[in-house]
């Protein structure tokens, strides 16, 4: 197994060593055929069980005897099967088996798992893990129907042990069980590979694999190239050394050089003590500069001089305010008491100009009323005298009142006349009102016409401006507003006015799986497309605020308020599923989980369902209950589908998740024109209407004056009428009654009058009252007036005051302020000096244990620090180039241990190098030694078989050219010349190969071995020789297992207890096609 490659050299001795003990073991005397001793310990495969398996639901278990088992049965009746399942329960791939590519092209189909139990012999003393396992070890394979298996290692109890591959292969290594070794496990694939071929290499690469020549082959090319690759670093180290080399005579030449550093040391050690005492000597100056600074200030009276002017000058002005406030309290006392007098004179103005106007009532109603019966008197009189003169003219009276008659008969007609006119007026004008009315209401309806069209073309102008300007910006296809909006909601964010960002638009922040869908969606959405998420209430105040910037109220975007979460909702209970049609939660996605958790909330996104075409929404929401969870549904085209009712959609083409700019802007275009062209076409007929209605109101209004001339003339008629009718019925009134009549009236005036008189008087009385009432009230007024002015000055004068009060006040604050700060600053000088002196002590202690003795210095310290700079750096460059002493030592001796060991580890590696080159040339030689020693036996076993066929052949191993060559020459031919596998029959072949495998056997070792339908190909003769030869082998190795798997009848083997046969059942088309034929 390839996990085991690394092993090759010694699996290729331990093999050589059992071939050596297999053989003195087949040299025992024949006569123990019979009878074996005993029967293998370990590795022996004691039963296996197969379920769900290829094309089988249940295999065995079949109990495998310890030496020979044929396993029989037709075809498709599960023998190949047995001989996979062993391969795949020991842990072996699906390769391995050349019946699939996958594990999971074992599983049996519409099944989810297929199991796999093997079981092992684990006795003697040779036993892996005994006192864990037993006897028996159980291994337990599960095969899942993705590719994926599990592996379960029980012991003999059932008690699972292990279930890691690392436990399966530790035993197969133990047991000597190699799946991939086609001498333990031969099939039909791998016999038509290598031992039907007639390629000769094939044969070759058979022997070379079944005695893992191969395999040692392999492992000694890798050792010859790891050597030549190891051969080369040590070249390339070798290379190295030089360079480490010459590292090491550099640090070396440091090394040697550093005693001429000490002196620069000495020098700046001398220069570090003159600093310390150069610092003393200026803390003095500082200090007794400080000293000097605090003596002046201290000294100083200009602050509180300033201070004193200051506070008198605020006495000062406090004094004459009080006094302006003493005389502004004064006159507002004597404000409030003139105040009082001046409400009550009002009132009282107030009833005496109300008794006043009672009474200029009463005077004129008194005078109209004398009026009036004097003209009463003059028409009385006037009917006296008329009908005094009317005596005188009873003898014309007839004449008159016959023309009178006449007169009123003429007239009667006319008024018939003039009323028949104003019938047919008063009609016309009714129906040009109602004409009138038709006009309007056409014009009106054109106007509101006229007015959506603009409105449409208004909102289309825009959406074309919004979809030129989102060229650049997309956001603003969500309103010119949005990209200003959201930069001034990051500015606020960024300020902390934002607990948490604002989201939004949403239709920003989702896109579609299908571009299709884009009108489904947002026939879906609708208005929320343009709304925000706002995680609270706080933000969705600042939110509002922000957006009147931008928006007039009521024409704002919606805002959501929900908290926000990083996880989209469980929803898998409310959803809507349905095996063809997705929801819109499944065709969207979006930025952030809250666009989601909003949209879920709000719109329930997760029970709609799209459905493109209109009938099979119809169908799915209609016809039948709809599908579990689902609301509603939507159409391509955003036709909105309930279980009970349709709306189709008003929308034509998607605004803000459409992804053809171009195409929409072209469609806009078009629409523009239409609607342009439209606009035209109404304007001119509202202009043909409106031109129409005023013609018909002029005409109107021309009905009607002549209709009013008609009226007028009418009234006129009847008044004459009634005055001829009423005079010709007077008569001669009574002129005693009406000059009874007359002096009750001339009485009646005397009465009038002087009533009138007296109302009159009264007048005047009210008169006076009032006037001098008023002139009390206008004089309390002007008192008013007068101390409000004067208030109103002084007032100026105190707030003059209070301002130069405050400003005085500010400057003694200043002033103060000041004072305080100067003594502040006294102090704080104080403290600085008594700092600076407890300073000055520490520096002079420093100073002290640097250089207990003071030193004179002459220079500055800047000079003295420029001097310790360049010394330091003069240093520092020699530490940099030389490193400091410590280092330059453990430098040295890091390089020189370094060098030695790099020297040495290259000179073991060429010595090791050079002892590999001897034991490769002898492992070499061992190599071909053994593989001729192999290819000896396999040629001697080989013919031995032959001879048991009165055959006689030859095998042909030309190890260079790597070919194995057998020929074969059937009995009576033995005088032909060579004779190769290809002039054989069918079952000569077939024998010859039984023959090469048998060799093969003697000469290799493993606990099992399967051979896969070796006779099918053989007639029944050389069948029967194949089988004897094939059972005196396992008599002869009774402690290794047997497996053969035939199609063909067994009926003539022995009957043995070393021979197990298991009959397998024919599969379920066999059996019934068998009783098709019974029937």
């Amino acid at each position: 197994m390839s996990k085991r490659k690394g092993k090759g050299v010694g699996d290729v001795t331990a093999v050589k060593r059992r071939s050596v003990t297999a053989d003195l073991k087949h040299q025992r005397p024949s006569s123990s055929r019979g009878t074996p001793s005993s029967t293998g310990d370990i590795g022996l495969i004691e039963s296996i069980t197969l379920r769900n398996f290829m094309c089988h639901r249940w295999l065995g278990p079949f109990q495998f005897g310890p030496n020979v088992n044929f396993i029989v049965g037709n075809n498709g009746s599960g023998k190949s099967a047995i001989l996979t399942a062993l391969i795949v329960g020991l842990g072996g791939k699906a390769t391995v088996t050349n019946r699939g590519m996958s594990l999971k092209d074992f599983v049996k189909a519409s099944e989810n798992t297929a199991d796999i139990t093997v079981k092992l012999r684990n006795r003697g003393q040779d036993a892996f893990k005994r006192d864990v396992y037993g006897d028996c070890i159980s291994i337990e394979h599960r095969i899942s129907s993705d590719g994926c298996r599990t592996c379960r290692l029980k012991n003999k109890s059932g008690q699972l042990v292990s279930n890691k591959k690392e436990e399966l292969t530790a035993i197969l290594d133990h047991f000597n069980i190699q799946l991939d070794n086609p001498v333990s496990i031969l099939n039909q694939e791998m016999s038509k590979q290598f031992l039907h071929s007639k390629n000769e290499s094939d044969k070759y690469k058979f022997f070379m694999k079944a005695t893992l020549l191969e395999q040692m082959k392999r492992d000694y090319i890798h050792i010859k190239q790891t050597k030549t690759v190891t051969r080369q670093q040590v070249e390339r180290q070798e290379e190295s050394l030089k360079d480490l080399k010459q590292e090491f005579l550099q640090k070396k030449e440091r090394y040697e050089k550093w005693p001429s550093f000490s002196e620069m040391k000495v020098v700046l050690e001398n220069l570090k003590k003159a600093m310390a005492w150069s610092l003393v000597r200026e803390k003095e100056q500082l200090v007794q500069q400080l000293q000097e600074d605090v003596e002046k200030e201290a000294n100083n009276p200009k602050h509180q001089d300033n201070l004193q002017l200051c506070q008198s000058e605020v006495t000062r002005v406090e004094k004459t305010l009080q006094c302006i406030k003493s005389r502004v309290d004064g006159m507002r006392q004597e404000q409030e008491s003139l105040s009082e007098d001046n409400r009550r004179l009002k009132e009282q103005v107030k009833v005496v100009s109300k008794a006043h106007k009672e009474q200029e009532l009463v005077y004129f109603r008194a005078l109209n009323k004398l009026k009036q019966s004097e003209k009463e008197q003059d028409l009385l009189q006037e009917r006296i005298n008329k009908a005094k003169t009317s005596v005188s003219f009873d003898n014309d009276v007839d004449t008159e009142y016959t023309k009178q008659q006449k007169k009123i008969s003429g007239l009667k007609e006319q008024l018939a006349e003039l009323e028949t006119k104003c019938s047919k007026l008063n009609q016309e004008i009714k129906n040009k009102h109602q004409a009138l009315f038709t006009g309007r209401e056409e014009r009106d309806k054109l106007r509101l016409e006229e007015r959506n069209i603009r409105v449409v073309y208004e909102s289309k102008l825009r959406r074309k401006n919004q979809i030129l300007a989102s060229r650049t910006n997309k956001l603003k296809r969500f309103g010119e507003q949005v990209p200003d909006l959201l930069g001034s909601i990051a500015e606020a964010y960024a300020t902390g006015r934002f607990l948490k960002r604002p989201v939004g638009p949403i239709g920003a922040c989702i896109s579609l799986k299908d571009p299709m869908l884009a009108v489904a969606v947002e026939c879906c959405l609708r208005s929320f497309m343009k709304a925000f998420c706002c995680d609270n209430y706080k933000d969705e105040a600042v939110l509002q605020e922000l957006m009147c910037r931008y928006y007039p109220k009521g024409n704002r975007p919606q805002l959501i308020v929900s908290r926000f979460s990083e996880k989209v909702y469980n929803i898998h209970g409310r959803k809507a599923h349905h095996p063809e049609y997705p929801s819109v939660l499944d065709i969207i996605t979006a930025t952030s989980p809250v666009i989601i958790n909003c949209l879920i909330d709000m719109r329930a996104i997760e029970s709609i369902l799209i459905i493109k075409e209109k009938d099979k929404a119809r169908r799915v929401m209609q016809q039948g209950r709809p599908p579990k969870n689902c609301r509603e549904a939507f159409t391509a085209e955003g036709d909105q589908v309930f279980s009970n009712r349709y709306y189709t959609s008003d929308f034509s083409m998607a605004k803000y998740l459409g992804g053809d700019l171009e195409t929409e802007i072209s469609m806009l275009e078009s629409d523009l024109e239409n609607h342009q062209a439209q606009l035209s076409r109404f304007q001119l007929h509202v202009t043909s209407v409106t031109e129409h209605i005023i013609s018909m109101e002029n005409i109107l209004n021309n009905t009607i004056m002549t209709l009013k001339t008609t009226l007028v003339s009418v009234n006129q008629v009847k008044a004459s009428i009634t005055e001829l009718e009423t005079a010709g019925e007077e008569h001669i009134d009574d002129i005693s009654s009406l000059e009874e009549v007359a002096q009750e009236n001339r009485q009646k005036l005397e009465a009038e009058k002087q009533s009138v008189y007296e109302a009159k008087m009264e007048l005047d009385k009210h008169q006076r009252a009032a006037e001098d009432t008023e002139s009390k009230y206008s004089a309390v007024r002007e008192r008013i007036d007068q101390l409000s002015e004067d208030t109103e000055a002084l007032k100026d004068e105190q707030l003059k005051l209070d301002a130069e009060c405050a400003k005085h006040e500010r400057t003694l604050k200043i002033l103060e302020t000041k004072l305080k700060a100067h003594d502040d600053n006294i102090q704080a000088m104080n403290i600085d000096l008594a700092e600076r002196e407890e300073e000055l002590q520490e520096y002079v202690a420093k100073a002290t244990e640097i250089s207990p003795e003071r030193q004179q210095v002459t220079g500055s310290t800047r000079s003295i620090d420029t001097e310790i700079t360049r010394l330091k750096k003069t240093i520092k460059v020699f530490e940099s180039n030389h490193g400091e002493q410590e280092q330059v030592v453990r430098e040295y001796a890091e390089a020189l241990a370094l060098y030695r060991e790099k020297t040495n580890q290259a000179r073991d590696l060429r010595r090791f190098i050079d002892q590999l080159d001897n034991i490769m040339s002898d492992r070499q030689d061992r190599y071909k030694t053994m593989r001729r020693s192999l290819s000896v036996r396999c040629k001697l076993y080989f013919n031995n078989f032959l001879i048991k066929m009165n055959c006689c052949g030859s095998m042909v191993f030309d190890h260079n050219n790597e070919t194995l060559s057998i020929s074969v020459k059937p009995p009576g031919r033995e005088d032909d010349g060579v004779s190769d596998m290809r002039s054989l029959s069918g079952g000569e072949r077939s024998f010859s190969t039984v023959c090469f495998m048998l060799s093969l056997w003697e000469i290799t070792e493993s606990p099992f071995r399967c051979l896969d339908e070796f006779d099918v190909y053989m007639d029944m003769h050389n069948r029967r020789i194949s089988l004897d030869l094939l059972l005196e082998l396992s008599e002869r190795q009774h402690l290794r297992q047997f497996i053969f798997i035939t199609p063909l009848t067994t009926s003539n083997l022995p009957k043995t207890s070393l021979i197990k046969i298991h009959q397998l059942q024919d599969p379920e088309r066999v059996r019934s096609e068998a009783m098709d034929e019974d029937v």
